[in-house]
């Protein structure tokens, strides 16, 4: 009998973590870098979305200024996105860690 609850409640946390993925998907977060002048939208899978880079920024003369701005502001998305996809997952799993979350 006592298999037979865990296989329930594996299969009840299973159909749960699938209806997290989907939220996931739904969810924006958005990193910035020099001031607001580069934002870059992530959603919780961490997948970019978008980049917005303001005119003023744009500098032909020192391009690796550019370069620095974007990377900064698409990887400050990507670690709020695992940030709030790990916040979720801990609560739907108690602090459990499962592979591939």
């Amino acid at each position: 009998m006592k298999m037979d609850k865990l296989l329930k409640q594996a299969q009840r946390m299973q159909a749960q973590m699938a209806s997290l993925q989907e939220e996931l998907a739904k969810v924006t977060v958005e990193g910035t870098s020099g001031g607001g002048m580069v934002r870059a939208s992530v959603n919780g899978h961490g997948d970019l979305l978008s980049l917005k880079i303001a005119p003023e920024v744009i500098d032909p003369q020192d391009p690796e200024m550019l370069e620095d701005l974007v990377l900064s502001a698409v990887n400050e998305a990507i670690r709020k996105s695992k940030d709030q996809a790990n916040g979720q997952v801990n609560q739907l799993t108690g602090g459990m860690s499962f592979p591939g979350f």
